[in-house]
């Protein structure tokens, strides 16, 4: 199947041009194996034919990147920058619940709201990985599809920040998404900064190494 078909929403109105760019930001967002990097010049003409938005203008700045880029030189860019750093890792729940036992049930809940609008997970991947998220998005509509991402719009924001500071490509991709989402508060931007700062939430429960006594009560007053 042409990558081309899994982009090309029926009918012509908003809401198929918002399905159209959220499933190309899947595309795009995934790592840019051969039968992705076979259809670089695809997916430009696709992201030409859009209407004139904000995120379409930053589709093409990503896309004019990808078509130009060596293969194996975008291989090794979203290795280095996806896989290899938590400040831009694709996982939305991490963002709100770092390692903890609340980012299971966080998964959990995430997977079982697909499945309530007829969509499942494909085996091996993680329902809080962003194309996984996009791709819900574009088939379940700016509504209910959406929510997800504007219930991790934070670590949204903090991804597009670590990539801008990396001067990635793919922070195109990330102001494209962005642009869809309702613009942040001033409590948002606060919540980010505290994020950048001190990252996400760690465990505090059961960590106390094996062995270590209890603390001596203090004696009473």
């Amino acid at each position: 199947m042409s990558l081309f078909t899994r982009i090309r929403p029926a009918g012509a109105d908003r809401d198929a041009q918002r399905a159209r760019v959220l499933r190309l930001l899947s595309l795009l967002l995934q790592y840019p194996d051969a039968e992705l990097s076979a259809a670089s010049a695809e997916l430009a003409g696709a992201v030409a034919a859009l209407p004139p938005t904000p995120a379409a203008r930053h589709l093409a700045r990503f896309t004019d990147w990808f078509v130009q880029e060596p293969a194996h030189e975008r291989e090794k860019h979203y290795v280095d920058v996806f896989d290899l750093r938590r400040r831009t890792g694709l996982h939305l729940t991490y963002y709100l619940h770092g390692d903890t036992r609340r980012r299971g049930l966080a998964l959990l809940a995430l997977a079982q709201s697909y499945r309530a609008l007829g969509w499942e997970v494909a085996d091996g991947e993680l329902p809080d990985h962003l194309p996984v998220a996009l791709e819900f998005a574009a088939v379940a509509g700016p509504g209910p599809g959406e929510a997800p991402l504007r219930r991790h719009r934070r670590g949204l924001q903090l991804i597009h920040h670590a990539l801008r500071d990396l001067d990635s490509p793919y922070r195109h991709l990330l102001a494209a998404l962005l642009a869809l989402l309702p613009p942040p508060t001033a409590a948002d931007r606060e919540a980010v900064r505290r994020l950048a700062a001190a990252g996400p939430p760690v465990e505090e429960v059961g960590l106390t190494p094996y062995g270590t006594p209890p603390p001596t009560p203090e004696a009473p007053r």
